[in-house]
């Protein structure tokens, strides 16, 4: 026996009419809309809309199926409507501006990367001595004065040993730039 054979006449019509209707409603609505969650949404507002509209109560019983099922559909169209109102991009257009300052583009941060490995490369051919003054200057951002108190050097001999780094540095990559 089925089991809206069990109803109750207490049981408000709205309910018959879910109980019968509303697994169709639902597997046509899920062929349409993709979401589960969005699907079953939809299938309660038709049956709100039943109970909201003034005229739905006094139709036949083949009547309110009928138009159940045309707010069912109108729904879903409802629903595609709104999506195509959504802003889309056309991607190769997004691709195109999503780097507009080059600095930022893929390109050049491959080249950076590049760059920062060949810098690396050359400075781990320095000295230690000379590697912790560059790492203090640059990494630390410490001045001269700074990095003399804290290896315990001269200030001139940290500003003599952070010239010649650099210098070596800028020979390396000259160097590099000739050769290719």
């Amino acid at each position: 026996m089925r089991a809206d054979m069990y109803t109750t006449q207490a049981e408000p019509e709205i309910a018959l009419l879910y109980r019968k209707y509303a697994a169709g409603i639902l597997t046509y609505v899920r062929h349409h809309i993709t979401s589960q969650e969005d699907a079953e949404d939809l299938v309660v507002e038709v049956f709100l809309a039943a109970i909201e509209s003034p005229s739905f109560a006094s139709l036949s019983e083949k009547a309110k199926q009928s138009w159940l099922w045309r707010v069912t559909r109108n729904k879903v169209i409802d629903v595609y409507r709104r999506s195509n109102v959504r802003q889309s991009v056309n991607l190769d257009l997004a691709a195109e501006s999503l780097f507009e300052d080059e600095q930022f583009s893929p390109e050049n941060a491959a080249l950076r990367q590049e760059d920062y490995m060949d810098l690396y490369t050359h400075l781990q051919r320095l000295p230690a001595h000379q590697q912790e003054i560059l790492r203090l200057r640059f990494g630390q951002d410490l001045s001269c004065s700074e990095i003399a108190t804290a290896l315990r050097k001269q200030e001139n001999v940290v500003r003599v040993t952070l010239s010649r780094s650099l210098n070596l540095l800028r020979k390396l990559y000259r160097r590099r730039r000739e050769e290719e």
